[in-house]
């Protein structure tokens, strides 16, 4: 059964990456035209955003790259920024 829930319910919800490690928390959602186009997750401290973005204050999940949402948030590890340094 599919359960309707108010978008105001996941502000500052934990975010998790489908590997398991915690991502930061809900900011805010964006909509176009009546429909989430993505989340803007903030970094927390202790989460792997702040590990990965140093001073950077969040980043921009789109909606296709979230798994599931009930009392957490799962995301694609796809959605994880990685810098050009850790690729070579």
């Amino acid at each position: 059964m599919l359960k309707m829930k108010k978008i105001s319910d996941s502000y500052d919800m934990k975010v998790f990456t489908d590997t398991g490690d915690y991502f930061g928390d809900i900011e805010e959602s964006i909509l176009t035209n009546n429909k989430i186009f993505g989340w803007r997750v903030k970094s927390t401290r202790n989460s792997f955003l702040s590990k990965v973005l140093g001073s950077a204050k969040g980043v921009i999940v789109p909606h296709q790259l979230v798994k599931s949402i009930g009392d957490i948030m799962i995301i694609s590890k796809a959605a994880v920024p990685t810098n050009a340094s850790d690729e070579e």
